[in-house]
């Protein structure tokens, strides 16, 4: 069972184009591997937040809207969190540890990218697009 988490993270870490970017696959020990995996999911939360500042600012003037797409990223969080936590559990306290939360959380993280990326490309009279289109 262990194996197969590890295989499962490893694929998930090299298939993530921020992990790729930094050429985590190529690394040979767990220290760097931690930090590289550690240092993408970083990127890659740092991308989300700017994503959802801009849907945000879209939002500025629709207080019912902003308040549930606070509620959903909560909500995202929580299960983003939890869903990593589990999937990590079996290696908790071990040196892969990190190096596995990181893949979870950043390729979970990547997954939401793509979420609210097709938010901001609504056009308008996009009815089941929650986001009004840019000026």
């Amino acid at each position: 069972m262990k194996i197969s988490l590890l295989t499962a993270a490893l694929v998930l870490a090299t298939s993530t184009s921020a992990l790729a970017d930094q050429n985590c696959g190529d690394l040979t020990n767990q220290t760097d591997m931690n930090i590289c995996a550690g240092k993408a999911y970083e990127k890659s939360d740092a991308e989300l937040n700017s994503l959802y500042k801009q849907i945000e600012t879209r939002l500025k003037d629709d207080a019912d809207t902003t308040k549930l797409l606070v509620a959903a990223q909560r909500a995202w969080v929580a299960f983003r969190d939890a869903e990593c936590n589990f999937s990590s559990s079996t290696v908790a306290g071990g040196s892969v540890y990190p190096f596995i939360s990181s893949s979870c959380l950043d390729g979970m993280t990547q997954i939401r990218i793509e979420n609210l990326k097709g938010y901001l490309k609504c056009t308008d009279g996009d009815l089941d697009c929650p986001v009004p289109a840019a000026n």
